[in-house]
């Protein structure tokens, strides 16, 4: 409906965020059909190439936090052949296919075997939490870490893992760099994130739009599902580095993140005095 005013209102070039992958591919049609342009934003449109796509770079997050998550296991000498469980986002999302087979790259080419998978539906926490509580009632002390597709997702695997009452906590991946899961890594209870600051792919977004609204062909880094594309690769953020990649950089301020029960954590950190 949104989608179907703006184009009677005039509009030469929308940005679209399609979270369900194959109702968007409708929408492009229309668009194309009326000379209208399409930039597929965060999420990529398999089913029907839009005009440009701009995004970080899926399939690369997806490897970057599974890769860091098995660096650390080896790096804490935990035994080839240990297992993990790999919590995945949306069926319909096409960024959550593409941050899976990243997951998948980087797991593959690991010692460390996947115990089980899960698509989760609309990417919803307390799915995510149900069948986490389901799998450590399975594997228990199996279960040697998690990678979770996003923050929301690990936040689930992590509540999943201290109602069970698991005493000595696998490591967990998120993505998104939620103000949750920064607090989470500060308190020692979520491995990873990935910090995406938003202005970079809106800026692209931008761009992109002036050169087609100026009949300009903009320039591409990739080409994914057939449409001209610009991805960026964002940090992998741990304890190690929140300070210089979320703080430093001015993405949250020690205020936001550091409250209550995460003043101590922000403290050892260096994250504040």
């Amino acid at each position: 409906q949104q989608f179907n005013s703006v184009i009677a209102q005039g509009a030469k070039v929308i940005v679209l965020d399609p979270v369900d992958s194959a109702a968007a591919a409708a929408l492009v049609e229309i668009a194309q059909s009326q000379d209208v342009k399409v930039i597929a934003y965060d999420r990529p449109i398999p089913d029907k190439p839009a005009d440009y796509y701009v995004s970080f770079d899926n399939q690369g997050i997806g490897k970057a936090i599974a890769q860091s998550l098995v660096d650390h296991l080896k790096a804490k000498g935990v035994p080839d052949g240990a297992g993990v469980l790999e919590i995945n986002g949306s069926p319909t999302d096409a960024a959550a296919g593409l941050i899976r087979d990243g997951i998948h790259e980087a797991l593959e080419a690991s010692p460390y075997k996947t115990l089980a998978e899960f698509d989760t539906p609309d990417w919803a926490p307390p799915k995510a939490q149900e069948w986490a509580a389901g799998q450590i009632t399975r594997f228990g002390d199996e279960i040697k870490g998690i990678v979770a597709a996003n923050d929301g997702t690990g936040g689930g695997a992590i509540a999943a893992l201290k109602a069970a009452g698991v005493k000595e906590m696998p490591p967990v991946t998120g993505n998104d760099a939620t103000i949750a899961a920064l607090q989470l890594i500060i308190s020692g209870d979520q491995y990873n994130t990935i910090s995406k600051p938003s202005d970079i792919v809106a800026a692209a977004a931008a761009n992109v739009a002036v050169k087609l609204l100026k009949g300009e062909t903009p320039e591409a880094t990739h080409t994914l599902y057939e449409t001209p594309s610009q991805l960026f690769v964002p940090a992998v953020v741990t304890a190690e580095n929140i300070k210089a990649e979320i703080f430093d950089k001015g993405i949250n301020k020690p205020e936001e993140v550091c409250t209550g029960e995460y003043a101590e954590g922000c403290r050892k950190l260096g994250i504040m005095q």
